[in-house]
């Protein structure tokens, strides 16, 4: 038999709390949760579909060879997200045997007060800055969030302990960016190449509640708050790297075609938490020594593309498509450094606290955009109406949803103008986040309460993602341009050793 309890109830707690602030960060990566909508003021205006039509500082974040088109110009946007959801949760009661503690057969499904989730309604940056130094080069740098909730839900209902509290209580505090810097290069008039390095920055803090109980070797309920466990936990500094390839192609004034590939965001970063340990007598005398641990995981790859047509001077109408390869995400790895349990009745007198895998099982999401502008005159000025709609799938399977990563597919619609005052553009950007609702059927549900015995895992775990999800958000943007120099509308012919034009030119 294995004694394995407290030890085991610090690791899971650790996993269970660094998934919830994992899993709900904000990266630079679209499906799952972690990115509900397209980022930037005018992209988002044209539903993201700014791949082959991007020609700004905004480009920096979809395709860095539209960077080139923005010449020497700095770019500074906001944007206002709101964020709420609902979750009804639905749990799986078994009958158990009180003589032999075995099922007998027999459940029902329990359904509990619904909870409301929200988020402070933030500003999220963008502030870049590019040089045109040559005729055929453009440097650029920045810094960018993504649109992403810092989601938070009650600690009580009904003065009772909330019933999501296993999965979040809230992940507000925590803040995330990434810097990035790049270049973009005209080799001819029809080509543009650009690439840029960055790093996801910043830290993670969560906080969340899990049981101490086992079912198995304790007289005790799974849900029991007197044996609830509430831990706040802290991830950082993160310091993730990633980078980012583009290029277009313009082989007429009135095409423009574009992909870029983002590279995954590979995430190793120390972690600390802070617990409070159950009321349940087990725990009474009960002590942990070290608080420190490494957390790990990868977020996916982006592949993007897309086609602009400019049927007039004033008229642009892009689609673009996308690919996320949110397979990589299989799992959140946790390795406690050090972390000693004490004095736990009935265990040992010390154990240290093994490495936790907290499954994720993501799945590769699709998704496709279409927008545009049209730019008339008025009042002595031009201005830029936008539009744009995209459609997205959840990289979450049902089995996995919770209100850690709520996600399921949706359609973003936005509109938005931009106005031209001499060599600034003012722009102004609303749209609205449709998720659709999910139930996942509680004897589908697969995100088990942590079992405390990783040895022995319980034949019938306690699911605690079962239930009905809604979300929805709205985003209000306002920006700013100022370019100092633009691009060339061509780029120079490229020549060959003696200064000739190349062939092909």
């Amino acid at each position: 038999m294995i004694h394995v309890q407290k030890p085991t109830i610090r690791a899971a707690l650790l996993a269970a709390s660094t998934a919830a602030a994992i899993a709900a960060s904000p990266g630079e990566a679209r499906g799952a949760g972690v990115y509900v909508t397209d980022r930037g003021v005018r992209p988002l205006a044209r539903g993201g579909a700014f791949i082959a039509g991007g020609d700004d500082l905004g480009a920096i974040a979809y395709n860095p060879a539209g960077v080139y088109e923005a010449g020497t110009q700095i770019l500074f946007d906001v944007g206002l997200f709101e964020w709420r959801s609902e979750y009804t949760r639905q749990a799986l009661l078994r009958q158990v045997d009180p003589n032999t503690g075995e099922p007998t057969g027999t459940s029902f499904v329990q359904t509990m007060d619904p909870v409301t989730g929200s988020a402070p309604v933030l500003p999220i940056p963008t502030l870049a800055a590019s040089f045109q130094v040559d005729e055929r080069w453009v440097v650029w740098g920045g810094v960018w969030a993504p649109y992403a909730a810092l989601a938070s839900y009650p600690e009580q209902v009904r003065g009772m302990p909330a019933p999501q509290r296993y999965a979040l209580f809230t992940i507000e505090g925590s803040a995330l960016a990434f810097l990035g810097a790049g270049a973009a290069y005209a080799p001819s008039r029809s080509v543009r190449l650009g690439a840029g390095l960055g790093a996801l920055v910043g830290t993670l803090n969560s906080r969340v509640a899990l049981s101490g109980c086992v079912p198995e070797r304790m007289f005790c309920a799974p849900e029991d708050p007197e044996w609830d466990m509430h831990s706040e936990l802290d991830v950082g500094p993160i310091v993730a790297p990633t980078g980012q390839l583009g290029a277009l192609l313009i082989p007429s004034p009135r095409w423009r075609i574009g992909a870029s590939f983002q590279l995954p965001v590979w995430v190793r970063a120390p972690a600390t938490m802070r617990t409070r340990l159950p009321a349940a007598p087990v725990f009474e005398r009960a002590s942990q020594e070290g608080e420190d641990a490494d957390v790990s995981f990868e977020l996916p790859w982006i592949l993007r593309a897309g086609v602009e047509v400019r049927p007039t001077d004033d008229l642009r109408v892009e689609l673009g498509l996308g690919v996320e390869g949110w397979g990589m995400h299989d799992e959140i790895l946790v390795e406690p450094d050090g972390v000693v349990l004490r004095n736990v009745a009935g265990f040992p007198e010390e154990y240290r606290v093994p490495p936790v895998a907290l499954p994720r099982k993501f799945e590769s999401s699709f998704s496709a955009r279409l927008g545009g502008e049209y730019t008339i005159q008025l009042l002595d000025r031009a201005w830029d109406l936008r539009a744009g709609l995209s459609v997205e799938q959840s990289a979450v399977p049902p089995a996995y949803l919770s209100v850690i990563t709520l996600d399921a597919a949706k359609v973003t619609a936005a509109a938005g103008v931009g106005v031209h005052l001499g060599p600034w553009r003012f722009d102004v950007t609303y749209a609205h986040v449709f998720v659709s609702d999910v139930l996942v059927d509680p004897r589908d549900a697969r995100l088990a309460q942590v079992s405390p015995v990783q040895a022995n895992p319980p034949r019938n775990p306690n699911t605690i993602n079962g239930g009905a999800y809604s979300t929805r958000a709205n985003v209000l943007g306002l920006g700013l341009a100022y370019t100092f120099e633009a691009a060339q509308a061509e780029a120079p012919a490229a020549k060959d050793a003696t200064g000739a034009p190349a062939r092909g030119q």
